[in-house]
């Protein structure tokens, strides 16, 4: 099968802002592709090629996206979403196809709480990502937004320890239970959530607090064509200047 080819994106396709708070925010994009399911057949045409993710706690696997995909997504940033977040000129962007696959029982701490997309990146520079529901069962789960409730000491401390500790280690520690996070705890307040749909795009700022909103874990499979298949965005942009 050949791989799919322009135009991905559906021009009758508007995205709308929804708000959790007076500063974090989420676009939506629904029908947001002209032919979805020709992408759910490329991944599953390159099921073998998919792998363990090796770069961060991504509790699944994954399969970068082909140049002229990863370019359309560039060009929809740019000119649909670029202008609603602090982001002057972007200067990459990465696009890859994501299933959530690990049971519960086999998470790692780190994989317990939220996380952010821009840890490490320069101060000059601003992250947004995006996420484009490749599925249709919604109980494979949307995607759950946070903030945090303690000090950013305190978070910091919480995160280094996740990375570190045994789960026994943290849960002791931090009273925080094995398992994806659905709800807030003591630790991170959720603020909003946005409802998994086929074929619908939303778009953030990475520097927010999110997780994959997976309460029904059970539902997981690897196979593209019935798993919780996504296809991934991250754009890096020079911020504006103060």
């Amino acid at each position: 099968m050949k791989e799919p080819t322009a135009p991905l994106f559906n021009p009758r396709a508007t995205p709308q802002i929804i708000r959790f708070d007076e500063r974090h925010f989420c676009l939506i994009v629904d029908d947001a592709m002209l032919n979805p399911d020709e992408l759910v057949q490329f991944a599953s045409d390159r099921h073998a090629e998919f792998s363990a993710v090796d770069f961060n706690y991504y509790p699944g696997v994954y399969r970068m996206a082909p140049d002229d995909q990863t370019q359309q997504f560039a060009d929809y940033f740019q000119m649909h979403a670029r202008r609603h977040f602090d982001a002057r000129r972007c200067l990459e962007t990465v696009c890859r196809y994501s299933i959530v696959t690990l049971p519960a029982q086999s998470l790692h701490p780190l994989q317990w709480v939220c996380h952010r997309d821009d840890v490490g990146l320069d101060a000059r520079l601003s992250m947004q990502a995006s996420v484009l529901y490749l599925f249709r069962d919604p109980q494979l789960g949307g995607t759950g937004f946070y903030v945090p409730t303690r000090s950013p000491a305190d978070t910091g401390a919480l995160f280094a320890d996740a990375r570190l500790l045994s789960p026994s280690a943290f849960t002791a520690k931090y009273g925080i239970s094995p398992g994806y996070m659905h709800d807030g705890n003591a630790w991170f307040r959720r603020i909003g959530s946005v409802t998994a749909k086929w074929n619908r795009l939303i778009i953030y700022d990475g520097g927010m607090l999110h997780a994959s909103d997976i309460a029904a874990p059970d539902r997981l499979s690897a196979d593209p064509a019935s798993g919780r298949l996504t296809l991934n965005g991250f754009f890096t942009s020079r911020r504006h200047l103060a």
